[in-house]
């Protein structure tokens, strides 16, 4: 477990696939993770809420591995094929062989369009792999509007389509599907909606949009104008589609685009890959390599165009690139346009990997200021460690502080501290029940008890040290408190002084004097000085929201529903001061909004 505690300090904020190994080297889970420090730090966090499997993996692990990823469906996918790979001990999810989704046109009379998962060789058609669902339906969705295609799975040869075995069902009687297995659809008009499916699987959308204007045309002719309306809602949804795709030339199509840019100050390489169909842009990918000594832009290129050609089987026949690469795959041809509408596809590509670059090369500056943070936030805390005699890194440090007037009012504040930063979303507010009076000691004692029996009730994470703003009889106060909770022996408690910055040890009689430049005596500081700052903010208001109830509710004839009015109306006390009586008289009776006047004219004594 040493190794897997140094590896956590240096792992990224970065999304990614982290893998668990045993003593043996085995990999026994793998997991992806939007944040790999975050998630990976989660299974050793202190306090930590696990089932009882998870903690049976967590005591094997010796050390781990990740991988940075771009995207979380890029991590979703290296998380999938590692799980097939290397079958995990750990692992469930995604071990039933289920993978991203296809679509797949079906090898069978009148055939299917529909979804799978598996790419099975049997003769159909099969485009993807996508990593949205949500994509892979919207697009099913379109074809499904666009052409009545069966969806039932009954095997429609002819020879059962002529023995009348089956019967129209419902999609056939809302117009959905023509009834192809009772005959009432040829096979050969079947087969022209799968031939313009396949185009638009393929990103051909202009020969089905051309197809289906010559129809309209042929049926406008022909005065069958109820059919000439499908075909024009058909082009329109086609065309909407289409209008999501970035538009370069009607005339240019079936090309892709290859572009690639070298950083030597990060030995990186950064290429962008652009599928154009149709005369519109149908497909981006942006990647990067680690470069290696003595590589040239030509092999980087070359590594690309082999690389991108593994994972989507072929390549256009024309391949577009700024320069020439060491090698091209077989079966294309690549081409250096000088001008013209192909030489602005090439720029476009040249921008979009060196915007790539730039991203990255930000994003590999902010992870280094983020280790060196993170680097400097551990030797604070464990300077502060050494100076209170704990036993623990204070990771998780909370502070109280108490504010009254004359004992009127009584609150507390609680902040939270995580990391050496502030948690804002965990500060807590404290309003005091069950002390009366000026009693700094009893107020203590109640809030630490109410905040600690909660976190025990709710099984939270404890704190590793909590300061209490004040001396030697805060400190007790709050010592007491978790002593009823049993808590005295598993939290560092301190208390520090505002007269001298001294800390009081709740183990420990003799005051703890730090130098002023301390590093340890400024964060207890700033945390002190937070819980004030915070505390004090709430006590204004509980004073001003007491004393704006109390400057109404003393005029005659205000109760509490007027008030409520008054300061629905005009938002405070103040506006109220000012308003015209002609304004005041809007909302109440004008006898009562002429003693409101009155009773704030004797008050400022005008």
């Amino acid at each position: 477990m040493v190794n897997v505690s140094e590896q956590l300090a240096l792992l990224p904020h970065q999304c990614g696939v982290y893998r668990f190994l045993n003593k043996d080297g085995k990999v026994i889970y793998v997991g992806k993770a939007k944040d790999l420090k975050k998630r990976v730090s989660q299974y050793f966090a202190r306090g930590r809420n696990l089932s009882v499997k998870t903690n049976r993996m967590v005591s094997q692990i010796r050390t781990l591995e990740y991988t940075v990823v771009e995207t979380e469906s890029d991590a979703l996918l290296l998380e999938n094929n590692l799980i097939k790979t290397l079958r995990p001990r750990y692992n469930i999810l995604l071990k039933d062989d289920k993978t991203f989704p296809w679509i797949c046109v079906k090898n069978e009379p009148f055939p299917r369009v529909l979804q799978t998962r598996r790419a099975v060789k049997d003769g159909s058609h099969y485009f993807g792999p996508y990593t949205s669902a949500f994509y892979c339906k919207q697009l099913l969705q379109l074809l499904h509007t666009l052409y009545p295609l069966r969806t039932c799975s009954l095997p429609l040869t002819p020879a059962a389509i002529a023995s009348g075995r089956y019967r129209k069902c419902l999609q056939a009687h809302i117009g959905r599907c023509l009834a192809p297995c009772v005959g009432e659809e040829s096979r050969e008009h079947y087969d022209r909606y799968i031939r313009s499916v396949l185009s638009i699987l393929k990103g051909d959308l202009a020969s089905v949009r051309k197809l289906l204007e010559e129809q309209m045309k042929t049926a406008v002719a022909s005065l069958d104008f109820e059919q000439a309306q499908k075909y024009k809602e058909q082009w329109d949804i086609l065309t909407r589609y289409q209008t999501k795709s970035v538009i370069v030339n009607p005339g240019i199509s079936d090309l892709d685009v290859f572009s690639t840019i070298l950083d030597p100050s990060s030995s990186m390489a950064f290429g962008n890959f652009m599928r154009v169909s149709g005369g519109a842009v149908i497909q981006s990918l942006n990647v990067k390599y680690k470069l290696h000594i003595e590589e040239t832009p030509a092999t980087v290129l070359s590594l690309f165009l082999a690389d991108m050609k593994e994972q989507l089987g072929e390549l256009s026949g024309d391949i577009l690139v700024p320069f020439l690469p060491e090698a091209v795959p077989a079966n294309s041809k690549v081409h250096i346009p000088r001008r013209g509408d192909k030489q602005t596809l090439v720029s476009l590509s040249m921008r979009n990997a060196l915007n790539y670059m730039r991203e990255q090369v930000r994003l590999s500056e902010t992870g280094e200021n983020e280790t060196i943070r993170e680097q400097k936030t551990k030797k604070l805390l464990e300077r502060l460690r050494e100076d209170l005699r704990m036993k623990e890194l204070p990771l998780h440090m909370e502070c109280f502080d108490n504010s009254n007037l004359q004992g009127s009012h009584p609150v507390a504040a609680c902040v939270v501290f995580r990391n050496g930063l502030p948690s804002k979303k965990e500060y807590r507010h404290f309003t005091i029940k069950n002390v009366t009076g000026p009693d700094d000691f009893a107020s203590m004692t109640e809030v630490v008890a109410r905040r600690y029996k909660r976190m025990l009730e709710q099984n939270d994470p404890l704190p590793q040290l909590v300061v209490i703003d004040g001396g030697k009889g805060q400190l007790s106060a709050a010592y007491n408190a978790l002593e009823s909770l049993g808590l005295s022996k598993n939290i560092t408690l301190v208390g520090l002084a505002k007269r001298l910055e001294e800390i009081y040890l709740a183990t420990d009689k003799t005051p703890l004097f730090l130098d002023k430049n301390s590093s340890s005596l400024r964060l207890l500081m700033q945390l002190r000085n937070e819980a004030h700052r915070f505390g004090i903010t709430f006590h204004r208001q509980k004073r001003s929201a007491r004393f704006t109830r109390s400057a109404l509710l003393d005029i005659p004839g205000i109760g509490p529903v007027l008030m409520e009015k008054l300061l629905g109306r005009f938002g405070s006390l103040k506006q109220i001061a000012l308003a015209p009586e002609e304004e005041l008289a809007a909302v109440v009776s004008v006898k009562i909004a002429r003693k409101i006047k009155e009773s704030f004219c004797q008050g400022t004594g005008s």
